[in-house]
């Protein structure tokens, strides 16, 4: 048997090396392994193997090793085909590279500003990930030049076939320097990619991997979608609604091990770290604890964990998620073990989808959403474990002194036992809340409804809320096209409206954010002009595109697909009319809103929405307007 290859015997440069091992990558996997070699010495790679095996780290550490940092110009590119593989791809490319000072990584893809990617190209980006149709445009319009261009990388070129890109990726091939080094990766080969591959590579090493992992079926999978500001909420609220024994965690570095056992032992669990700087003979104590029943939850990374056989494991919960489909079989396989039941859990980012599926295809299982536990269920279980604790105690402890005590108390005060015992458990708690309250629970959980299922949250009321400050303005509901999809906060929006119509904040009322758009209540007599400049306003990039409120827009995958069209254009246009005459009555100051049935100020300017002149005798566009002006000319 042959001792397994290192990271370290590749002939990776010790930057690489430094960032590779504070991700806790232990070895690499088959793929990499046979990859790096190929391309650190220059050579074009035909790569065949399936998502989550690795591929990622597979072009990106030999290829990140050969840029020249001092070079402010594009000397990698790596096409993907959407816009969520392109984030991924750039974010671990930035990991991989953290110790390489002056190298600048940045993703392109369509539906974000062009002003934003401009701006970075213009600083200077040595890699660039991105989609191809945004990829095409930069180069149309010089923006991208690729003339130092060292290496280009066709990543899920199946998957580029299958949604339409694939011209434009030779459009792109074709633009590019003739002397570059191209690394082509797809788990399948239709003849299509073949061609691309026997066209555009020079005399490339074809490695190809086949996938056989498998998981053991007396394990159940599921899933959580949750954001990495709500995992320590998540993870608390799955340990009190799980029925569990020892449980091991997940992390992919040494210091989260630290950090979430802390946390955690905060909130009452007993949790330990394990992690590489943990001296062995430390380790194996802590182990130790975890068989004899003295420690709950295990926080580890992949490298410690390997190999760890506790049979009273219940539950592996993946509070990060692997970096390839081969950590995870190993992570899971730590429970059911001799025939037991086991439980795997994992925690994944919206943007992480992609690797749902690959983890799923490698386990040729289907991995289930995980309900949100409810409040009741919850506070069932504190109830029952706060039992449990206290009939353990009597059973099992010399609780003579207490019942002393108590009865010193009854008479020394005049109160009942069921008070002292009530007063004893408060203390126990340590001054936290016994019961938890539905506010408190995660609010994050849209992405954890079924697959392909849409938003099935209610539709908004039609009715606004009235102000309780001034409930003589009468309100109006909004509808904006930006949501929780554009990272948009309620306090955004207020001051986004608030700057753009120099409305005072007092008068903005109630605010829903939803998935893909949300809902504002505003003074219902709000000036035409006024919701011009609204609708071209912009939140997170995105132009709010208001509009009356009266049914919910149309579902975000109605739009039309990037690549194909290159703006954010919904189908669903405003609801006013021509003739909307909403402005006619209202009144807008600097010093807030005034309801006078004259008009409005802006900018010190009164306007009137019926003949649209101003008090400095400035005419709007009217046709009458019009009118006049030719038969000034005709005179």
């Amino acid at each position: 048997m042959t001792n397994p290859v290192m990271f370290s015997e590749l002939g990776l440069p010790e930057s690489i090396l430094k960032a590779i091992t504070e991700l806790g990558y232990e070895k690499p996997s088959p793929i990499q392994e046979r990859s790096l070699p190929v391309l650190l010495s220059g050579q074009d790679l035909l790569g065949q193997a399936q998502t989550g095996t690795g591929k990622t780290a597979a072009f990106a550490l030999p290829l990140l090793s050969k840029i020249d940092p001092k070079l402010r110009s594009p000397q990698l590119l790596v096409l993907a085909p959407t816009r969520e593989l392109a984030i991924q791809v750039a974010e671990a490319c930035q990991q991989y590279s953290k110790h390489i000072k002056g190298l600048n990584i940045l993703p392109i893809y369509g539906g974000q500003s062009y002003t934003i990617q401009l701006r970075q190209l213009k600083r200077g980006a040595q890699v660039v990930v991105g989609t191809p149709g945004r990829v095409m445009d930069h180069m149309r319009r010089n923006t991208l030049v690729l003339d130092h261009l060292k290496s280009i990388v066709l990543d899920e070129a199946d998957e580029m076939l299958r949604m339409g890109f694939i011209d434009d990726v030779k459009w792109v091939l074709e633009q590019a320097p003739q002397e570059r080094q191209v690394a082509l990766f797809s788990a399948t080969m239709p003849k299509e990619v073949k061609k691309v591959a026997d066209r555009y590579l020079s005399d490339p090493a074809h490695i190809k991997i086949e996938s056989k992992t498998a998981t053991a079926a007396n394990i159940s999978q599921r899933y959580w979608v949750v954001k990495g500001t709500h995992k320590l909420d998540a993870i608390t609220r799955v340990l009190e609604s799980e029925n569990t024994d020892g449980v091991i965690i997940f992390v992919r570095t040494k210091n989260a091990t630290v950090e979430l056992a802390d946390k955690l032992q905060a909130r009452g669990f007993r949790a330990e770290p394990l992690n590489g700087d943990i001296p062995q003979a430390n380790r194996e104590k802590v182990v130790d604890r975890l068989k004899q029943n003295k420690l709950d939850l295990l926080i580890a990374t992949d490298v410690v964990a390997r190999g760890l056989d506790v049979e009273r494991i219940s539950h592996v919960i993946n509070y990060d998620v692997p970096h390839d489909t081969e950590s995870y079989i190993h992570r899971i396989g730590r429970t059911g073990r001799a025939g037991r039941s086991g439980q795997a859990i994992l925690f994944i980012a919206p943007r992480e989808k992609r690797m749902l599926r690959a983890i799923e295809r490698a386990t040729k299982q289907n991995i289930e959403p995980m309900p949100l536990p409810s409040v009741d269920d919850i506070n069932k279980n504190r109830v029952e474990r706060f039992k449990g604790r206290i009939i353990d105690a009597i059973q099992s402890e010399n609780l003579d002194i207490y019942s002393q005590l108590i009865t010193e108390l009854q008479s020394e005060h005049e109160v009942s036992a069921e008070q002292i015992a009530a007063a004893s458990c408060f203390i126990a708690q340590g001054g936290t809340k016994f019961l938890l309250e539905e506010s408190e629970l995660v609010n994050d959980t849209r992405g954890n409804r079924a697959r392909r299922s849409g938003d099935t949250k209610p539709a908004p009321d039609l009715t606004p809320v009235s102000l309780k400050e001034f409930p003589e303005v009468k309100m109006q509901r909004f509808l904006i096209h930006v949501g929780h999809q554009h990272r948009v906060k309620p306090g955004s929006i207020v001051g986004c409206i608030a700057n753009e119509a120099e409305l005072e904040s007092k008068y903005i009322g109630d605010i829903e954010i939803r998935d893909t758009y949300s809902t504002v209540d505003l003074p219902a007599d709000m000036p035409k002009e006024v919701m011009g400049v609204l609708r071209k306003a912009r939140v997170s990039n995105k132009p709010l595109m208001i509009e009356r409120y009266k049914s919910e827009p149309v579902s975000e995958g109605e739009f039309k697909q990037e690549g194909r069209s290159r703006e954010f254009k919904p189908k669903r246009r405003s609801g006013f009319k021509s003739g909307d005459r909403a402005g006619a009555k209202s009144g807008y100051k600097k010093d807030g809103y005034k309801g006078n049935g004259e008009g409005s100020k802006k900018n010190g300017k009164s306007y009137n929405s019926k003949n649209k002149k101003s008090s400095k005798g400035k005419k709007g566009p009217t046709s009458e307007y019009a009118k006049k002006k030719r038969k000034d000319r005709q005179k």
